[in-house]
């Protein structure tokens, strides 16, 4: 069996149980669709703990992605094949997408840079936020928008890109700079909203 026969049989395989068990096709939906806003709520509430280190993880999880999107275009130059629903037929499609080149799948770029980023530095429970991007991956091939080849290459993409920084980027002096630059400014504008809330309550 050739790589191309076997992507295409196993999109077959995940994107058929759509139609096994229709029960599920509303949580699939959600999760391809909607988890990036998750994914964002939880970025933006991590960054303001204004914790050092926690800060400097979401930010080496930004470089990633970014160095990941990247790569996956430079990779989709080499590379190139539309949706499965564009180019098979009887295909289970779930939500609408414009019709392009989805090699590699970005939106498990994007979920697998920051979800690996966030467990290289933290470890521990940390490890959970790796399912959300598994679910991701997997949910789009559920819903019909790419095939398992895609998602397998945004997360080896993804992988290799946060390791990369992880090992790199923290101990730059020019991000330390950067982060050191945000802070001082963020203090000048959370300062007087600190004192303005503090003299709000002693006149109450």
């Amino acid at each position: 069996m050739s790589f191309l026969e076997l992507n295409i049989n196993l999109f077959r395989i995940i994107n058929d149980l759509g139609k096994q068990y229709t029960y599920l096709n509303p949580a699939m939906i959600f999760i391809a669709e909607y988890m990036v806003f998750f994914l964002a709520f939880g970025v933006i509430v991590i960054w303001f703990t204004q914790n050092k280190k926690i800060r400097m993880m979401v930010f080496c999880a930004a470089i990633t992605f970014v160095f990941a999107e990247i790569i996956g275009k430079i990779a989709g130059e080499f590379h190139s094949n539309n949706q499965p629903f564009a180019e098979l037929t009887n295909v289970n499609k779930l939500i609408e997408k414009a019709v392009d080149n989805s090699f590699p799948s970005d939106h498990t770029i994007l979920f697998f840079s920051f979800c690996v980023s966030f467990w290289m530095f933290k470890r521990g429970w940390w490890f959970l936020w790796i399912i959300p991007a598994f679910l991701v991956g997997f949910s789009r091939i559920w819903v019909g928008v790419h095939y398992p080849a895609d998602v397998l290459a945004g997360a080896i993409i993804s992988i290799i890109s946060g390791s990369i920084v992880y090992l790199i980027v923290p101990k730059l002096r020019l991000t330390l700079k950067l982060l050191g630059v945000y802070e001082k400014y963020e203090q000048l504008v959370i300062s007087p909203l600190t004192k303005s809330k503090g003299k709000k309550s002693k006149d109450i």
